[in-house]
């Protein structure tokens, strides 16, 4: 007789709860939250062949994959679908929760969320790391430009020299003016130092990686492009047809539908979004930079002279997150 379990998920513990086939809750308890103390209530309580359900979270990667390993059938749940089901009931605790969770599993009410392999958060965590150095060495950098401006002080733009070489030059005159903005200039150069050992460490998981270097003979994507789309996308045969991966980035407008009216919105801005801007960022490169002859240049030239630069950009990285997504898989590379 099948048996269904919901998992609410904390910090510190996890509310387990077990029903039948018909809806009875048959146990119900709680447990550290940790996959082999999870597994072995699960497998006490509810046998091998259990359907177990859990949310998303950030320790859902952690357990699926240890609860997998243990030889669970787990399936993960969109968060938010979960709580617009569990709306209805009264009273709001973990043990209810579970409860809701192992319900909607026996149902069947549920669409289940792919769970990436620790391999690609380890790869999608370090292109985070490095883009929040980023924003914080562009946001420093702005600070210590704002500061010279106020007295008169321009290191002009981004060109010959580097930042902080301008930067020092201004300040031997003005040793007032230094006592602030030479403890922000150590610190920026301490985040580019840093930034350049992230970019190394991109560069050789690039270097290891065949897709990568496949993605990357496609115009405008580069390293950090390349790494980005082989760890969201990871598994081209979960997406029923190409289509479904811009709107998986949201890439894709939203639409409205009532009645008479029917009418398409902004982009969905769904999904991951530093894979998105990367995207963008390569229909930017494909438009100005690449110089020859490009089929999907012409077409986004098109688009630009019948509805403006910003949809033709939106379109442009659309039809190469489209196109990436055709090329030969790992095994065949």
């Amino acid at each position: 007789m099948p048996r269904y379990v919901g998992l609410d998920v904390s910090q510190k513990t996890t509310a387990i709860c077990v029903v039948d086939e018909q809806g009875r809750r048959l146990w119900r308890g709680v447990c550290a939250t940790d996959p082999g103390a999870i597994s072995a209530r699960v497998l006490k309580h509810a046998g091998v062949d259990a359907k177990v359900g859990v949310e998303t979270g950030s320790m859902t990667p952690w357990l699926v994959h240890g609860l997998r390993n243990a030889g669970l059938n787990v399936e993960c749940l969109d968060a938010r679908r979960v709580k617009a089901a569990l709306q209805m009931r009264l009273n709001k605790t973990d043990e209810n929760d579970a409860e809701g969770l192992a319900q909607i599993m026996r149902t069947g009410w549920y669409r289940p969320v792919h769970v990436k392999s620790l391999d690609a958060h380890r790869a999608r965590a370090l292109l985070g790391a490095r883009a929040q150095l980023v924003g914080m060495t562009t946001r420093l950098s702005n600070m210590i430009r704002g500061v010279l401006k106020t007295f008169g002080l321009l290191p002009g733009a981004g060109r010959g020299l580097r930042f902080d070489q301008k930067v020092e030059a201004l300040l031997d005159g003005a040793p007032e003016i230094a006592l602030i903005v030479r403890p922000l200039l150590v610190t920026w150069r301490q985040l580019r130092e840093q930034i350049a050992v992230f970019d190394k460490a991109v560069q050789q998981q690039v270097r290891g990686d065949p897709i990568c270097r496949l993605l990357m003979t496609v115009p405008g994507i580069g390293a950090l492009s390349s790494l980005m789309y082989v760890s969201t996308v990871e598994e081209p045969g979960r997406f029923s047809r190409s289509r479904a991966v811009g709107a998986h980035l949201g890439l894709t407008p939203r639409r409205y539908q009532s009645g008479e009216t029917d009418r398409n919105g902004h982009i969905s801005r769904c999904g991951d979004g530093l894979a998105r801007t990367l995207m963008y960022e390569a229909a930017i490169v494909i438009r100005h930079r690449v110089k020859r002859s490009l089929h999907l240049k012409d077409w986004a030239e098109a688009i630009e002279r019948r509805s403006g630069p910003g949809k033709a950009r939106v379109a442009l990285a659309r039809s190469i997150v489209r196109a990436t997504i055709c090329l030969p898989t790992r095994r065949s590379v």
